[in-house]
């Protein structure tokens, strides 16, 4: 990882529950020196990407962010386009949906629609890095991501969230192929206890995954109704989402899920 790189990994460690970070807690996440992460923290302070306040040690994200997201959004507004699919979605099915996108070599979750219909639901957070092993998000992403991509995510430690959490590489990979057969991936249980997760990749206007629409609901929810509703309405908003921003499947995505 080349410095640059090691720099903005350093952002990738803000999210909405840790909103400031110290530089001994930045050491600690980034497993780096100290010398290096004040060094690095100091040339992104200097061009505006994180900021102190006044007599405040503590780190958090400058205005560049907020300009190059905007930049960002008025150049591929994935997610002012995305607000209505997932709406549509979590009012189809009664479920929490969420869309999550790939930044560099991580999946991030960046917005997401709750159902009023339920008291209880599987709750979500945007920002959050969601794992590729243990998510039906991340699974389908592997699915169509480049080999040399999958090669790399595999080869990183694989956390175990929950006991149903698969962590061999090898029957994730066997996994991969079912998922890029089927066009859709589902987890039970893998990120969360008892939340049936299922996700669809969501390709950009090269045909390449840019990342995954998802549906999430709590195990006891998941009747009959549910197995097969949920896969037929998250496959015709996949294919609307990859649409309205421009993009296209590849060609041997299966055909009832083509956008």
């Amino acid at each position: 990882m080349g410095t640059v790189s090691k720099a903005l990994s350093l952002l990738t460690y803000f999210n909405h529950g840790r909103t400031g970070i110290g530089l001994s807690d930045l050491t600690r996440l980034s497993g780096m020196n100290k010398a290096t992460v004040y060094r690095m923290m100091s040339e992104l302070q200097d061009s505006g990407f994180v900021e102190q306040t006044d007599g405040d040690r503590m780190y958090r994200l400058g205005p560049q962010v907020l300009r190059l997201a905007a930049l960002r959004e008025a150049a591929v507004p994935i997610l002012s386009v995305s607000r209505r699919v997932l709406r549509d979605l979590s009012d189809e099915t009664g479920e929490t949906t969420h869309l999550s996108l790939l930044q560099g070599s991580q999946l991030n979750s960046l917005s997401h629609a709750y159902s009023p219909r339920h008291a209880t639901k599987v709750m979500m957070e945007d920002a959050e890095v969601l794992t590729f092993h243990g998510t039906s998000s991340g699974m389908a992403v592997l699915a169509y991501a480049d080999p040399g991509f999958v090669d790399a995510a595999l080869a990183q430690p694989l956390q175990a969230h929950t006991p149903a959490t698969l962590t061999d590489p090898q029957e994730i990979r066997a996994q991969l192929a079912d998922v890029r057969r089927a066009g859709m991936a589902q987890s039970i249980g893998g990120f969360e206890a008892d939340v049936h997760s299922h996700a669809v990749p969501v390709f950009g206007p090269d045909r390449q995954v840019i990342g995954a629409l998802a549906v999430a609901a709590p195990v006891s929810r998941m009747t009959p109704e549910q197995t097969q509703g949920i896969p037929a309405a998250l496959r015709r908003a996949g294919a609307t989402l990859t649409h309205r921003i421009g993009g296209s499947a590849p060609a041997d995505y299966p055909q009832d899920s083509a956008a």
